[in-house]
């Protein structure tokens, strides 16, 4: 007989339905054993004589010492009719899902003539068959409304039993969905749905953002909004997944020590991708690549705590694109690979940190799966959307006073947006405040084209690959939108495209986005869709979308807008409002910046941790930086209740050492604030992070991000405090020779002695300042 892990939860669901039907469980239960015995789960006869000898035990538990002679034959097969009953839920529990119970019970119940009626509704719909809950609230739905009217209350409870038990059971999320959510709408969730289980939070949250945009968002904007054809596979079938490939001794990593995690993830990875699916999930698969045939895949992380309220999982779990043009076997192969890479990811050492700092350790974390069609079209051998990006219902950093919060922002690339989401070191997206989305960072020619996007990503077509590319081996004057996309450099100005002649070549086009702003309604449409969400979530959101513009090449384009996913907005928790001091002494102020900086205070610092930036750059390989941040994590856990910042050179975060120090949010949960560092020879302007995963993680855990241009005039640094007080790194770590030039824990007594470090931060004066107080000294007086 195979083996399985055990479900008592759902042995004892089985028990509660089936108390229901007292008489009418004896056929139930003799239906359920058919299909263990036709599935191969256990012979007939193995049952039988299980089920003989578990009633030969109970005999002894209840005191009978022969069990032949004590007991009258009656009395013995009331035991053994008893026994077999239990047996076979147990058994039925553990090797098959709950759906097939629920189908089991309804295909007897309509053998009995049992349909919708006044009678139906007295049934429990928390332990009633899923399929006879859908069959009664589809006949509600689709009653007159004066028939209707008095079910209202029974139609919704039944859309909350549906969308617990398919969806979501998280309160916040079930608090919306039900009001808008049609019955209509989760008979078709369903019919996409792939094995047993909820589809998890990405999947239940792009779904609910469309419906609500649908219902009450303006016409025209209903007209150009859609969401990606998707298909759904059940947070159960990873746990199915686990156990025929032996895979549940993973299951312990969450509690395990960093260092161990980051040992064992090479492992796991190897191990999920050598996994077999069962059967009737790869004929389900195969149906699903027959029906999308050649259009590329992308395979996506749907956990069922992931895109919650206060908990994103921003970038803890993979996903992964299939080209999908190889011949069906390849296809499928690399689907189920695909598959198999974004379950080991439940166990990514990233993704453990976060739910420990989160406090989530203990929670059963199932992975569901979200497969969608890649939204784009091809352009010779490459397919791309036209645009991507990420949108913020609330604009948390403002780089102008005027900015309004209320209106939002937008980071926006061409490609795939997966630039849009990810610090990827290299490349710069477009920044777009909705409130004046023609107001830049930066209004230096020079610098608008430095910090341009530079890289696009896309799926070679040919090569069946997914890739980055420089945008100008890509970009084509015969790409239809290209107008609304790039504009040409000249001699310090740009111009906007009049003509597809191009005498120098796409190597003076640079990415602006200015005449997609300039002369479409993208802004206006975004502010709207926000809008909207935000009001009817009851919280700040942030969307994920891609865009495409219809007729490019016929005057004025259309624009549709496609939704992959919408969650609450990660932010900093509301402060009273913050007065800079004013009599501070040029001696006191350790540093101060005035780029991008958000409000709130951290009151008492005792300890830095100092990234020196030419010791940094001055590890020559990969090895070394990777070692150096195994040393922060370490000195991250170490100093774990004391309050702390960390400062060091370039973009912290970054997938691109070169440009910045590669940690992870598990390396420096504890933080209290990240200051990084820009100028010559420590790294480029710093570029705002806003809307990316890792800057989603720091807001979360209220930990501030700062950034210092050391070339401006208006910064101060003090050089004398990073660079003249002891290391007291290895007083909490030890640290590996070669790195300790590259890591330094600067205890702020040691500077002064009986003063700790203050930041204050000041949105509406664009001011942070760190600076020294001491406990006896009167604070400086405010402004």
């Amino acid at each position: 007989m195979p083996q399985a892990g055990a479900h008592p939860g759902r042995q004892f669901r089985i028990y509660l339905a089936l108390s229901q039907y007292p008489i009418l469980s004896s056929r139930i239960r003799a239906r359920m054993r058919r299909e263990l015995f036709e599935r191969g789960v256990i012979t007939q006869a193995e049952f039988e004589a299980q089920v003989r000898q578990l009633a030969i035990q109970t005999q002894e538990w209840e005191g009978l010492r022969n069990p032949f002679s004590e007991e009258p034959s009656d009395l013995w097969e009331v035991r053994l009719s008893r026994v077999r009953d239990q047996h076979t839920d147990f058994l039925f529990s553990q090797f098959l899902s709950y759906e097939l119970f629920e189908q089991l019970v309804w295909e007897v119940l309509r053998e009995r003539g049992i349909k919708f009626s006044d009678q139906t509704l007295g049934i429990n719909l928390e332990i009633a068959p899923l399929e006879m809950v859908f069959e009664q609230a589809i006949a509600m739905e689709r009653m007159p409304p004066q028939e209707r009217a008095p079910l209202e209350a029974r139609l919704k409870e039944s859309k909350v039993v549906i969308i617990r038990t398919m969806i979501s059971d998280q309160l916040g999320y079930l608090e919306v969905a039900k009001e808008w959510f049609t019955v209509a709408d989760l008979v078709e969730i369903r019919r996409r749905k792939i094995g047993t289980g909820r589809i998890g939070g990405k999947a239940a949250g792009m779904l609910l953002a469309l419906r609500i945009l649908q219902s009450a968002g303006d016409p025209e904007l209903v007209d150009c909004i859609k969401t990606p054809e998707s298909f759904f596979i059940g947070s159960d079938v990873f746990y199915t997944f686990m156990t025929i490939n032996n895979l549940v001794h993973w299951n312990d990593q969450k509690y395990k020590t960093e260092e161990e995690m980051r040992a064992d993830y090479p492992t796991v990875i190897r191990e999920f991708e050598a996994g077999q699916f069962p059967p009737d999930i790869l004929d389900q698969l195969r149906g699903l690549l027959e029906t999308v045939g050649k259009k590329p895949l992308i395979v996506r992380s749907s956990s069922l705590l992931e895109d919650n309220f206060g908990t994103s999982f921003a970038g803890k779990y993979e996903s992964v694109f299939c080209p999908n043009q190889g011949n069906p076997s390849r296809n499928l192969r690399e689907l189920t690979r695909a598959i198999a890479r974004v379950y080991s990811s439940t166990v990514n050492p990233a993704a453990l940190l976060y739910r420990r700092s989160k406090r989530l350790q203990d929670y059963d974390e199932r992975m569901a799966i979200l497969i969608q069609v890649v939204e784009g079209e091809p352009f010779g051998r490459y397919y791309l959307p036209h645009a991507a990006g990420v949108a913020f219902s609330r604009n948390l950093y403002r780089w102008a006073p005027q900015i309004r919060r209320e209106d939002g922002f937008v980071r926006l690339v061409w490609g795939l947006g997966t630039r849009a989401v990810e610090r990827v070191g290299n490349d710069y997206p477009r920044l777009i405040a909705l409130s004046h989305p023609n107001l830049r960072p930066s209004t230096d020619p020079k610098m608008m084209r430095r910090y341009a996007q530079q890289y696009v990503d896309l799926i070679d077509l040919q090569d069946n690959q997914f890739k980055t590319l420089p945008v100008h081996e890509v970009l084509s004057p015969s790409y239809p939108p290209l107008r609304y996309l790039a504009q040409i450099y000249r001699e310090g100005y740009f111009e906007s495209l009049r003509s597809a002649l191009l005498p120098g070549g796409t190597q003076d086009l640079v990415l602006t986005f200015e005449d997609l702003i300039l002369r479409t309604p993208f802004a206006e449409k975004m502010r709207h869709i926000l809008h909207v969400l935000e009001e009817n979530y009851h919280t700040p959101v942030d969307v994920e979308f891609t865009l495409k513009l219809e007729d490019a090449l016929k005057g004025k384009p259309r624009l549709h807008i496609t939704l992959l996913q919408c969650r609450p907005q990660s932010s900093l928790l509301p402060v009273e409002a913050v007065s800079l001091p004013i009599n501070l002494v040029h001696e006191d102020i350790i540093f101060s910046t005035r780029f991008v900086v958000p409000e709130g205070v951290v009151p008492r610092v005792d300890y830095v941790v100092y990234i020196p930036p030419r010791a940094y750059f001055a590890l020559e390989t990969m090895e070394l930086r990777s070692r150096l941040v195994q040393a922060i994590a370490r000195l991250n856990a170490a100093l774990k209740g004391y309050l702390f910042i960390c400062v060091g050179p370039g973009r912290w975060g970054s997938a691109n050492a070169d440009l910045g120090v590669p940690v992870n949010y598990g390396d420096i949960y504890n933080t209290r604030a990240l200051v990084e560092l820009a100028g010559q020879g420590v790294g480029d302007v710093p570029e705002p992070s806003l809307g990316t995963h890792f800057f989603q993680d720091l807001l979360e855990s209220q930990i501030y991000p700062l950034a210092i241009y050391l070339d401006d005039p208006a910064s101060i640094f003090n050089r004398s405090f990073f660079e003249g007080t002891p290391n007291r790194v290895e007083e909490f770590i030890q640290i590996d020779e070669r790195l300790k030039p590259a890591l330094r824990l600067i205890r702020v007594q040691d500077f002064r002695p009986g003063a700790y470090l203050r930041i204050v931060m000041s949105d509406k004066k664009s001011q942070a300042v760190a600076y020294l107080e001491s406990e006896k000294a009167d604070p400086p007086r405010n402004r």
